[in-house]
């Protein structure tokens, strides 16, 4: 089933870093603006292991959506996972609304304000969200039809913008390629691709056009952006 993509942040950094990577996938929608604007059937945040909505885009969402929605969350993690949900695994719940219909939330990080820039989390991270969206299609055809996503680690996380666009494009395609039951699969294909996928894994690989040979070992990571002052907004953990 097609599913509409939206990236959005509020970053520009952020924005010019998806355009350079998606140039070869006009079917996804770049915006430059808030989360809390799209009218997506899907709104995806960036968590911790724990479900805790305190900060960043958690926080705003759950101050437009109320505190029932961090509950849900919790409660979805707690019956699924046992109270702790891994990076590479993520909840879609009901919001109870109309716009979005439904919340994704998926971990970059265990706990809140890790430093995930050594990792290949934002690539887990990312294809967790699609799965999520393809099982929530599976349970009910037709549900999601289009979801939107942040800059995911590019914040909180302190993943260079041109690292995460590069990994959350890996993300997409792999959705947009593959089908899988369910997140084992998903992670198995995507270690397939990038290798170690655990914690202080070697650094991100750059993107490989379709059917381009790979050769050395990619550009030199950049410098972590600056951290914003304000963490209240879209490019959270």
């Amino acid at each position: 089933m097609l599913v509409k993509v939206v990236l959005v942040d509020i970053n520009p950094r952020m924005v010019q870093a998806w355009q350079a990577t998606f140039e070869e996938n006009p079917e996804v929608d770049i915006v430059l603006g808030s989360m809390l604007d799209q009218e997506v059937d899907a709104w995806v945040s960036p968590t911790n292991s724990k479900g805790s909505m305190d900060g960043g885009l958690d926080a705003v969402i759950k101050k437009r959506l109320g505190d029932g929605i961090e509950a849900r969350v919790q409660q979805e993690i707690v019956r699924l996972h046992h109270s702790f949900l891994p990076v590479g695994h993520a909840t879609c719940v009901p919001t109870g609304g109309a716009v979005p219909r439904y919340l994704i939330s998926t971990p970059t990080m265990t706990a809140s304000s890790q430093d995930i820039s050594d990792s290949l989390n934002v690539a887990l991270a990312c294809a967790a969200a699609f799965q999520a969206v393809h099982m929530q299609n599976a349970r009910d055809p037709g549900s999601i039809r289009s979801v939107a996503l942040p800059g995911l680690g590019a914040n909180t996380g302190k993943v260079p913008v041109e690292i995460c666009a590069d990994l959350m494009w890996t993300g997409y395609n792999l959705y947009r390629e593959q089908e899988f039951a369910d997140f084992g699969a998903m992670r198995a294909a995507l270690q397939e691709q990038l290798g170690d996928l655990e914690p202080e894994a070697p650094k991100a690989k750059k993107k490989v056009p379709p059917g381009a040979a790979k050769t050395g070992n990619g550009p030199a990571k950049p410098a972590p952006a600056p951290k914003k002052q304000d963490l209240d907004f879209d490019d959270t953990e």
